[in-house]
């Protein structure tokens, strides 16, 4: 009975993270407007929707890890990544502790680049060459150190060693992309208002050039 309370529970755990990372992606910029304004829980619920993100199995967290740097500038944005990934590797390998037959794992491994495959299945080698291919790397790597019991901490540093540099990169990188488009709309408002301005100006004074006097 406890088994399939847990497997039920990480099943269930699994469909809300789906559902999650489909509602968070989809209302991304509803999404960051409460993060800006919940105030001091702002960082404690950014981590927790970037771990529940990263947890669901073929996620994209690329449009987070931008989020995270337009809202907390490049370090601190850094900061909530690293700290949602590490919960994120350990709640997704849980859940595919819990879940694992829910994949075909040997269909995904028979997938994989003959490069890939030279490494040990499960060795930190392995995981850490999966992890570089984009789309299902990341969730074939959590299943296969689920599934072959590989020590939870190497699990965690492999992840991390991987998604860190790379949310990093998109959130300081993000973080500036915002800075230029904040810069380059505020030109184009002050440029288009004094456009108009002096538009007004000139054709209130051609209009009242020939318009003649009463």
């Amino acid at each position: 009975m406890n088994r399939l309370v847990r497997r039920t529970a990480a099943l269930a755990l699994l469909a809300a993270s789906f559902v999650l990372a489909f509602l968070v992606i989809r209302h991304q910029p509803r999404v960051e407007h409460e993060i800006r304004t919940i105030g001091p829980l702002a960082y404690p619920l950014a981590v927790a929707v970037f771990a529940l993100v990263a947890s669901a199995p073929f996620s994209v967290t690329d449009a987070l890890a931008i989020m995270n740097g337009a809202i907390f500038g490049p370090i601190n944005g850094t900061l909530v990544d690293a700290a949602g990934l590490v919960i994120a590797a350990l709640l997704g390998y849980w859940i595919n502790q819990h879940a694992s037959k829910v994949f075909d794992l040997p269909a995904y491994l028979a997938r994989l680049p003959t490069w890939v495959r030279r490494f040990p299945v499960g060795s930190p080698a392995f995981l850490l060459a999966v992890r570089v291919i984009p789309g299902f790397g990341g969730t074939v790597a959590t299943a296969t150190a689920a599934t072959f019991r590989v020590p939870i901490w190497v699990h965690v540093w492999t992840m991390c060693a991987i998604a860190i540099p790379l949310c990093a990169v998109l959130t300081i990188f993000g973080d500036r992309v915002t800075v230029l488009v904040h810069g380059y709309e505020s030109r184009a408002r002050h440029y288009a208002r004094h456009y108009c301005e002096t538009h007004r100006c000139l054709h209130f004074r051609f209009h009242h050039l020939r318009t003649p006097p009463p």
